[in-house]
């Protein structure tokens, strides 16, 4: 199960940076995402992984963590998933609001024109 969760962490933090260098804006964002899952993934196996066990003290039972599972990495992620999603959601009015103005989902606001056939230079 850990080489599972930790391969999947590496191949979300791989995806998301690979997505964070390309050019256009829904890329970018996307990998934000990706970022943020890892991130979370991370953030949640730092506090063990423990089947079956419950994050709160009951009666009777000896309160260590031998016997639960730690709550704040829990309490942690499920605070970090609502800072992605508004994250995203601001992320992409932004990227709709630059491509109504620019014309274009590029990062940097433009397209670069095609290589003339002939001379080689741009056609701007």
């Amino acid at each position: 199960m850990e080489l599972a969760l930790a391969s999947a962490i590496g191949i979300l933090f791989a995806c998301g940076i690979y997505l964070l260098l390309r050019a256009r804006s829904f890329d970018v964002i996307l990998g934000l995402t990706f970022l943020s899952y890892a991130t979370n993934l991370l953030i949640f196996a730092g506090g063990r992984l423990r089947e079956g066990q419950a994050p709160v003290l009951r009666d009777g039972v000896a309160p260590t963590l031998a016997q639960h599972t730690d709550p704040l990495p829990q309490a942690l992620v499920l605070t970090a998933i609502v800072i992605a999603f508004a994250m995203t959601a601001i992320s992409l009015v932004l990227a709709m609001r630059s491509r109504a103005d620019n014309g274009s989902d590029h990062v940097d606001g433009h397209e670069d024109a095609p290589a003339d056939a002939a001379g080689g230079e741009d056609a701007r």
